[in-house]
């Protein structure tokens, strides 16, 4: 127990003291409500499928353009991150999600539930470049660290959120769900406002040279450079495919479990629950090991591991199995704060916003398509295949990952 409790009070040293232990809350509560929320969709989809008499390939494509929006804003909002800073990025972001959110919950037929997917990808698309810069600034040496919280933060989020949805939805109704979710959000954008500092490395352990400030046309004419190192492209190559699987996973998972393995759907939110646990857990473990041995080796093993446990699902038939898949299957998620670190430590501090933006735009508007292929490979009765698909996927993930710092 002693030995335990001294990891634990070594993993946050460095992350509390001069208010930065309220920049790290702030950051964390904000990402716990946007990534949760963004799973509670798919907790849900068969509940809105019943409301809008629509097909897995039709709900999947609603998956899809929340994540195709929120990769489209990537990069304009890393270009705007840059000029009004990360206090207002981050507080804006999570007030306009309210908003798209109070608009997703009223929409009358299937046409107005994408325009609100699509706003929602748009309002929360601004938290995750404002996020990444804000967390690498604030904490310079304890980046790993900060990161692994911050997305266990997300991973929690994921796991509580849909699994309330999933036991709630039935008695009052998706549209109750997402709607209460409003208040929540604002809350927290004040708070984000109120505590989070501008510019926010003014809490920095080491002085940061954040070099002169450039205007967006010098910054964008700077991201070419920025992102043509090769360790960064393979990096970008690697997440792109790790994460077509992890959305198509995340997106139709509930629905294989209530449609295949004809598992309660309370239940299977459950089920689904636990990917987020061993997905936090393994957030917190991965962020503090890269700070200790370095990426290559952490993201190497978690992405091998990672395409071990898809290959594993079309085998599966016991609830007890699959409760134990779910939380393995979670382990890939340790895979972001390992990455994120070190890509945007690799990227020049005065165009780091618009880089890290652009690249962020490019792995996910690529990988959201993985939830509409999922869906579209269930609706050709090609279920079980298409999580062989997503194994392979992240073996190549894998390879790209091994590559790294190789020449």
């Amino acid at each position: 127990m002693s030995e335990v409790r001294r990891r634990l009070t070594e993993s946050v040293q460095g992350l509390r003291g001069d208010g930065r232990g309220w920049v790290l809350l702030s950051i964390a509560s904000g990402w716990l409500l946007t990534l949760g929320l963004r799973f509670l969709v798919p907790a849900v989809i068969p509940q809105v499928k019943e409301t809008f008499v629509v097909d897995n390939a039709t709900a999947g494509i609603a998956v899809t353009v929340v994540w195709a929006f929120y990769a489209l804003t990537q990069f304009p909002a890393g270009l705007i991150t840059d000029r009004i800073g990360e206090r207002t990025a981050l507080a804006g972001s999570l007030a306009m999600s309210a908003a798209s959110l109070a608009f997703l919950a009223s929409a009358p037929v299937f046409a107005v539930f994408l325009v609100g997917a699509a706003a929602f990808g748009i309002g929360s698309g601004f938290y995750g470049p404002a996020r990444g810069t804000a967390l690498s600034r604030a904490f310079p040496t304890r980046a790993g660290a900060a990161f692994g919280i911050t997305l266990a933060a997300g991973s929690f989020g994921s796991a509580v959120l849909p699994l309330v949805a999933g036991v709630t939805v039935d008695d009052v109704g998706w549209r109750v769900l997402v709607g209460g979710a409003v208040p929540l959000f604002l809350a927290v954008a004040a708070l984000a406002y109120r505590v989070l500092p501008e510019p926010i490395d003014e809490y920095a352990e080491t002085t940061i040279d954040t070099g002169p400030t450039f205007t967006v046309r010098e910054a964008l004419r700077r991201v070419p450079e920025a992102v043509r190192d090769r360790d960064v492209v393979l990096a970008v190559l690697g997440l792109t495919f790790y994460l077509f699987a992890f959305q198509g996973l995340t997106a139709f998972l509930p629905t294989y479990l209530v449609d295949v393995e004809h598992i309660g759907q309370g239940v299977a939110s459950g089920v689904f629950a636990l990917l987020f646990v061993g997905g936090g857990l393994t957030q917190l473990a991965a962020g503090s090991l890269s700070d200790r041995y370095g990426t290559g080796p952490v993201l190497v093993v978690t992405a091998a591991f990672g395409a071990l446990t898809l290959f594993a699902v079309p085998f599966v038939d016991s609830l007890a199995v699959w409760a134990v898949l779910s939380f393995l299957l979670g382990t890939r998620m340790g895979i972001a704060p390992v990455a994120n670190s070190s890509v945007i430590a690799a990227l020049p501090s005065d165009a780091q916003g618009a880089s890290w933006g652009f690249l962020r735009t490019c792995f996910f508007l690529v990988s959201a398509t993985g939830s509409a292929f999922v869906g579209a490979m269930a609706d050709a009765d090609l279920f079980d295949e298409s999580f062989l698909v997503l194994g392979v996927l992240t073996a190549c993930a894998a390879v790209c990952f091994q590559r790294l710092g190789t020449r």
